[in-house]
């Protein structure tokens, strides 16, 4: 828990602001392979990443898997689409690694916003945070080449490439692995 209270102190909150919002968090342990969201399921949680990696991926035909992202420690983790409209889910969000998730109910995130006002800035400055990086991602990954994609990603997200498996890499980049393997050459 001093994972959460030390991240919410750094974004602004106070000692008692942060231990009543991290009292609404349930630890959770995943283990390598355990499921945080399951596509067709409505996601009511968002959960803060302490330790471990989560993968964001869709399985197509139903036997290739896509990844989309993979979150590191001291991040948010959520299927939006699906937390913010209560629809069921159309990715899935499992552990790569052994993870510590902490875990907040919608509920009680709204019943946040209501108790401290601050909560509601950080919380709506969460969201937007990750519609942008969504959306940055869907024109990259179509006005960019795979290249200038692969150079990007070292640029703003070095740990990927130091903590992420390789093949989950080139999943995201819409590569196969042997086309990352020559513009690593390259690099």
């Amino acid at each position: 828990m001093e994972n959460i209270i030390s991240f919410l102190i750094f974004q602004g909150f106070s000692q008692a602001e942060s231990e009543t919002i991290a009292r609404f968090f349930k630890k959770a342990r995943l283990k390598k392979g355990d499921f945080f969201v399951k596509e067709g399921i409505v996601s009511t949680q968002l959960g803060f990443v302490e330790s471990g990696q989560l993968q964001f991926f869709t399985t197509v035909n139903q036997c290739e898997e896509k990844t989309t992202y993979v979150s590191l420690d001291n991040s948010f983790v959520a299927s939006l689409l699906s937390y913010l409209n209560e629809l069921p889910s159309r990715e899935n969000i499992r552990a790569l690694s052994d993870s510590v998730v902490w875990i907040i109910e919608k509920k009680d995130v709204q019943e946040l916003q209501i108790q401290i006002p601050f909560f509601k800035d950080f919380y709506i400055k969460l969201i937007e945070y990750q519609l942008c990086c969504i959306d940055k991602s869907r024109l990259d990954f179509i006005t960019l080449s795979a290249q200038e994609r692969y150079h990007l990603l070292q640029i703003q997200e070095p740990r990927l490439f130091q903590e992420v498996p390789l093949q989950y890499i080139s999943s995201m980049l819409g590569i196969s692995s042997r086309h990352l393997s020559r513009l690593r050459k390259m690099a």
